[in-house]
Order: C-alpha cells, then sequence, then structure tokens
C-alpha cells in the first residue's frame, strides 16, 4: 500500500468496534482512540493482504474466525507497563510488610506482560515473610505468554534499586546477551491466569491480602468500575489492600473502603 492509497477507518467501521471491545471486555473505546486503532489493526491489514478496514471487519463478523477475533482484543488493549511504575506504591507496600507474616496472596489484576507482578515479587522477596504468592490476571493471552517467559531488556531495569538485579535474576548470554530473565525462587512464586475482570471470579481464585487494580479503571465507565472494584473486592481479605493508579479515583463508590494513602484503600 502506497501512502497515497492507505484505508481510512469509517464512522461504521470504528462503531463495530467500539461495540466489540465492550462486549468482549467491558472497554470503552473513546473517539479519540480512532488513530490509535486504525494504526494497530493497520497491522492486520498488511499481514493479510486485505484492501480496506471493511475487508477485515466481514472476517471479524465471520463466526470460524475467532481466533482472529481474540487477535483484535489483543491489539486494542493498552500494555503499557514498566517495572517500578508509581514507586510511592511499592514504598508504602514494603513498609506495610515490616513485620507481618505470612501466608501472603497477591494479585496484580491487569498485569499485562509481567513487569507489575515481578516488582512485587521482588519487593516481597526483599521485605515480606518467608511464605507468599502472587498472581497475575490479564485479558490478553498475549502478553500473559510473555510474562510467563519472564524475560526482559536489559534497559528495562534501570530503575531497579541497588544489587536487586544481580540478587533476583539472570543476565542473558549468547543469543540472549542483552537480556535478563528473573530467577527460579521468583518464578516459581508468581503465576499468571487469563481473567476478564467484567466478568464473574471464578471460584478457585482464593483471596488476597493484597490487589494491585492500577491504570485500568479509566477505560470503563462509572457504572462498570464500581461492579469491576465491587467484584474484586469480595476477593480480598478485610485489613487487606487495594491499590489503583494514581490518576484514578473510587469516589463516591460507596464500597467498604478507606483511605491510606493516595489511591491505596484498607478493605473494611
Amino acid at each position: 500500500m502506497s501512502a497515497s492509497s492507505l484505508p481510512v477507518l469509517g464512522d461504521q467501521e470504528f462503531r463495530f468496534l467500539q461495540q466489540l471491545m465492550v462486549e468482549a471486555s467491558g472497554i470503552h473505546l473513546s473517539d479519540s482512540k480512532r488513530p490509535l486503532v486504525a494504526g494497530r489493526l493497520m497491522r492486520r491489514l498488511r499481514a493479510l493482504n486485505l484492501r480496506s478496514y471493511g475487508e477485515y471487519l466481514m472476517l471479524l463478523k465471520d463466526p470460524t474466525k475467532q481466533a482472529e477475533q481474540r487477535l483484535v482484543i489483543d491489539l486494542l488493549t493498552t500494555n503499557e507497563t514498566y517495572f517500578f511504575r508509581e514507586p510511592q506504591h511499592f514504598q508504602f507496600l514494603a513498609r506495610w510488610l515490616d513485620g507481618r507474616r505470612g501466608p501472603l496472596r497477591l494479585w496484580s489484576a491487569a498485569s499485562s506482560s509481567g513487569e507489575e507482578p515481578y516488582t512485587l515479587a521482588m519487593i516481597l522477596a526483599e521485605h515480606g515473610p518467608a511464605e507468599w504468592s502472587i498472581l497475575g490476571s490479564d485479558l490478553s493471552r498475549t502478553v500473559l505468554e510473555k510474562a510467563e517467559a519472564a524475560i526482559y531488556p536489559l534497559d528495562e531495569s534501570s530503575d531497579f534499586p541497588p544489587g536487586w538485579l544481580k540478587r533476583h535474576c539472570l543476565r542473558g548470554i549468547g543469543d540472549h546477551e542483552g537480556f535478563f530473565r528473573f530467577g527460579q525462587g521468583l518464578r516459581e512464586r508468581v503465576r499468571f491466569r487469563e481473567l476478564n475482570l467484567m466478568r464473574p471470579m471464578p471460584e478457585d481464585i482464593g483471596r488476597f491480602d493484597v490487589i494491585f487494580l492500577r491504570n485500568v479503571l479509566i477505560y470503563f465507565s462509572a457504572e462498570d468500575k464500581r461492579a469491576i472494584v465491587a467484584r474484586l473486592l469480595e476477593r480480598l481479605r478485610p485489613g487487606g489492600l487495594l491499590f489503583i493508579g494514581h490518576a484514578e479515583s473510587l469516589h463516591g463508590f460507596g464500597l467498604p473502603l478507606r483511605s491510606v494513602a493516595s489511591s491505596v484503600f484498607e478493605r473494611l
């Protein structure tokens, strides 16, 4: 495709994709997201040698193409994350852990490619009790596979505290030079699972002492935000902590929570 013949994502096509995302994930794509959507789906048009978004949407409507429908959800789900994002949360958690006895269970409920749960794992290894475990969950199977591999570019470790990379990770050699992998001692305590926060949680998920639900609520309507948080609170033990993103708010939701720090709440 030449630059002059690039396809245009029309109004009707964008509305279809908005509805698809709401039905599949509960995420509301605002009109301002149209350029992002068009850019990400252009990869699929090129890969499938299609001439227009209309042709691609016809493919998505085919009930036998569920794998492609799943791929669209992966492409349009925002997965930006990095180690020690919003570091004040991890500093607060480290203080909360001091002297606390295990076993402790933590849940990174929008874990993306694993940076948040592995940050939590290092915090627990340094400050937590002997017994602890972490669940990382996400809607996207693609990012969960990356999280399970636990391999990252070495430059992504720049925010690690001094000595933590050496203590908790292995540097790649040969074909893996320039990368690092979290050591087995941490990896075996972190498991990942595909979960949709808009749906009831499976009974076997259990209960948690800490839940991180950061930078995901901004993609939902107010009604859905409250429903998601209420659903997760059913899995949070009284006295446990809920962390949300600094740009997010639970004001007016009337949930059994009390604020203990900036965007940190205790379950009543």
